[in-house]
Formats: C-alpha cells, sequence, structure tokens
C-alpha cells in the first residue's frame, strides 16, 4: 500500500512540473513568433493613448495584448471599444477573467491567435509593443488593411523608413497615422 501523504506529495510535483512546462512553453512561444512579454507601464498605456486621442468613438487593437491592460484601460479609462490579439493561451485567460471581473465584457475582448492573420481593419487606432524587425514586418499588414486616419502608437521601437506625425521622448512613443 502507498503511504498518502508520499500520493499527495507526488501529486503535488507532478501539478507543479506540468504547470512549471506549461509557462515554458509559453514563454518560448511568445519569444519564437513575436517578443517575449514585457508588461507596459500603466503611465505609458495612458501615455500612448491620449498622444492617440483615443475616445469613445474608437476600436483599439493592441498587438500581442499580453494581460490586457492596455485594452482594459483604453475602454475604461477612455471609452473606446478595445481587442486586444494575443498568442499566450495563458495571457488570453488571464486577460478575459481581468476583463470580466472589470465588467468590460461590452467593451473589451481578446482574440487568441496570431496578429499576423488577423484582420485588422476595424480599428481606428493600433497599439504596439514589439521588437522594431516585428513593427517593420507589420508595416505591409498596416498599409493594406486599415483605413486613412487610423492612428498607430508604437512604444519604444520605431518603424523603418516612417517618420512619426509627433514622438513623446521619455518615455518613447511613436505616433504614426495611416
Amino acid at each position: 500500500m502507498n503511504d498518502p501523504v508520499i500520493v499527495i506529495v507526488n501529486n503535488l510535483v507532478l501539478i507543479l512540473c506540468i504547470i512549471i512546462i506549461i509557462i515554458g512553453i509559453s514563454i518560448v512561444w511568445t519569444s519564437a513568433i513575436g517578443a517575449p512579454w514585457v508588461p507596459t507601464p500603466g503611465d505609458t498605456v495612458r501615455k500612448m493613448l491620449e498622444l492617440a486621442k483615443v475616445d469613445q468613438n474608437d476600436t483599439v487593437i493592441d498587438m500581442g495584448s499580453g494581460d490586457g491592460r492596455i485594452i482594459i484601460i483604453a475602454a475604461e479609462e477612455f471609452g473606446a471599444d478595445a481587442i486586444g490579439i494575443e498568442a499566450d493561451p495563458l495571457r488570453v485567460l488571464w486577460s478575459r477573467i481581468r476583463i470580466r471581473r472589470q465588467g468590460l465584457s461590452n467593451k473589451a475582448s481578446i482574440i487568441w491567435g496570431n496578429f499576423y492573420n488577423q484582420d485588422l481593419s476595424d480599428a481606428t487606432v493600433i497599439t504596439i509593443y514589439q521588437f522594431e524587425p516585428v513593427n517593420n514586418k507589420l508595416k505591409s499588414k498596416f498599409t493594406s488593411e486599415l483605413k486613412p486616419g487610423t492612428r498607430i502608437v508604437s512604444y519604444s521601437f520605431p518603424f523603418k523608413d516612417w517618420t512619426p506625425i509627433e514622438t513623446n521622448e521619455d518615455p518613447k512613443i511613436y505616433l504614426h497615422i495611416i
């Protein structure tokens, strides 16, 4: 017979190992298709949305929405409809829980998927915090899918050969208009 304490400890160790493996896969996956998740500070999010002059008439799409903070702030504080696109299923789940807990399900949502494969044509504002090579890879998608006048706000990393309409120096935020 097995000692019940040993069985419980073994099961807990197994569960912990599974959680560690899932988190590891999550980190590697998102790094492979775009950039690793680095949360944008809340004050920076607000500056990004202010620079883009986001209001209740906007549809904000966040490219690689992580824990949903940009989407939540855009919906809650700026009144915009907000959509996050996130490849990591754990962050999608966490974002959806946060959105529901804050009562924003009618204004904010998260799409689980690769942003390269998503239709962006409803956006009036795009927010992005990706490395410069990812930004540059997205330029043709932006110019072909986004309507004239759509604002693109990039944190930290510019777009090669695109001159920003406006730049915030600290933190480094670039505003482009299609």
